[in-house]
């Protein structure tokens, strides 16, 4: 069960429902879903239709979302989370507000419909929990501010020139993450920290961890709210991984735990490292499979111009327990915080694929009993490529088409996401590369037209 994105308790009845709606004075009801990139769509109701909307009688057009039914089959209806229920804070006014839930998509018969990527997560759920997991997330997305310009159009003009941690007056983005805060913080966020980032116009907002499922929807909610609140000061917020050559990128570190009943079970006090066997043969499913999943966790052209050295990103297959320039680390918090970060996802993944498949590679390495490497403890950025290959260090694939040949070589990916979502995933991906090669770019533009 998911928990609570809103201003009530967890497990939301529909009557609790009713009861916020009438104390708030919500007029339009907003059903959101994402698509297979997971783009928020959403559709907007009257709070009068609230019965018809809970019951799934909200129908769409699928063959209009990106990766979802072929025009001979595009009725599909929305199937709300009552738990996601929140009145949007920015729409608050006397006698006035809106409100949003988070939709699954159904078939005309009420079945799931297999190309929703929230139902693809949900499997992954399943399949954990038929082992006796469940599965607990905290994701932790970095993102940048532009300018705007006159027309409230992005431009590429970055909002201030601050460094790590510092504080206003250099940290021109502080009033925004105020506001972003104020309004996460409204819709049931636990957030748990705010600062600027290491690159100029970079930030991040870290929110409380949950199943994930939860965990996901959180992304998704997160990244539109940050939107939605940087463009009322003038600016735009981009989760692009890449936007600006030079300087850091934006990555989602995932950090991951499964859980038996109410016992961590990556957590063993009596290992030197304090991780039990499972937790090593999560890891070592992760390290296993991590190329076979970079065309989920790191889905776009520009993904794999953040995967380089000297930009503290992980571009190198090894895992270690404080290494940064590891792929995988592993906090020094333990007992129930015992988890496994991720370090090579970006913000630009869709947070149901990219959980599903995290958590998959993680299974299949626990399911077969896999024996984690040797951690590597030694900054991996500053070996020579001889000293990484006399130890065993590989790495992450290097451009989108080498990404998308390793997805279609493993077989986690068609497991987990299904023949439906693999089959458009992949072909769209294959589409976007062909659209990049062909394409004349302002780089060649510069160094070969006068030239040659």
């Amino acid at each position: 069960m998911a928990t609570l994105i809103s201003n009530t308790t967890a497990d939301a009845t529909l009557e609790q429902i009713k009861e916020i709606i009438k104390e708030k004075s919500v007029e339009l009801l907003h059903l959101q879903f994402v698509d297979i990139e997971g783009i928020l769509k959403h559709v907007t109701v009257t709070s009068a239709q609230l019965e018809d909307v809970v019951e799934g009688k909200m129908m769409f057009d699928g063959s209009s979302i990106k990766g979802f039914s072929p025009i001979n089959k595009s009725d599909l209806y929305l199937q709300p989370d009552l738990n996601t229920f929140a009145v949007l804070p920015w729409t608050v006014e006397e006698g006035y507000s809106e409100a949003r839930f988070l939709c699954s998509a159904a078939n005309p018969d009420g079945t799931p419909f297999e190309g929703d990527t929230r139902n693809v997560l949900k499997k992954t759920v399943e399949r954990a929990a038929d082992q006796g997991y469940t599965i607990s997330v905290g994701p932790e997305l970095e993102f940048f501010l532009f300018k705007n310009d006159d027309n409230g159009y992005a431009t590429t003009e970055l909002t201030d020139k601050a460094g790590y941690f510092e504080p206003s007056p250099h940290d021109l983005g502080e009033r925004v993450r105020l506001e972003i805060y104020r309004a996460l913080k409204a819709m049931g966020f636990t957030i748990e920290a705010s600062h600027h980032e290491v690159a100029e116009g970079q930030h991040e907002i870290n929110f409380k961890y949950a199943d994930v499922l939860t965990a996901a929807d959180l992304a998704t909610t997160y990244k539109w709210v940050v939107k939605t609140v940087a463009k009322k000061f003038g600016m735009h917020a981009t989760f692009m991984p890449k936007p600006v050559f030079g300087i850091n990128g934006s990555g989602m570190h995932v950090n991951m735990s499964f859980f038996e009943g109410s016992e961590n079970a990556f957590f063993d006090p009596s290992d030197e490292m304090q991780l039990s066997e499972k937790a090593y043969q999560f890891i070592a499913g992760v390290l296993e499979n991590v190329k076979g999943i970079a065309a989920v966790t790191n889905p776009l052209v520009n993904s794999y111009k953040r995967l380089v050295p000297g930009y503290e990103a992980p571009c190198y297959i090894a895992w270690s327990a404080s290494n940064r320039s590891a792929l995988i680390r592993i906090p020094a918090k333990r007992g129930l915080a015992t988890r496994v970060e991720l370090r090579c996802p970006d913000p630009s993944s869709n947070p149901y694929l990219t959980f599903a498949v995290i958590a998959s590679a993680g299974l299949d390495g626990i399911e077969k009993g896999l024996e984690a490497p040797a951690p590597i403890n030694d900054d991996i950025f500053h070996m020579s490529e001889e000293q990484r290959a006399f130890r065993g260090i590989d790495n992450l694939p290097g451009s989108l088409a080498e990404a998308v040949k390793e997805l279609e070589a493993g077989e986690i990916a068609l497991n987990t996401l299904g023949e439906h979502v693999y089959n458009e995933y992949v072909s769209m991906k294959k589409a976007e590369w062909d659209s990049y090669r062909t394409a004349v770019h302002t780089w060649e533009i510069e160094n070969y037209h006068s030239k040659f």
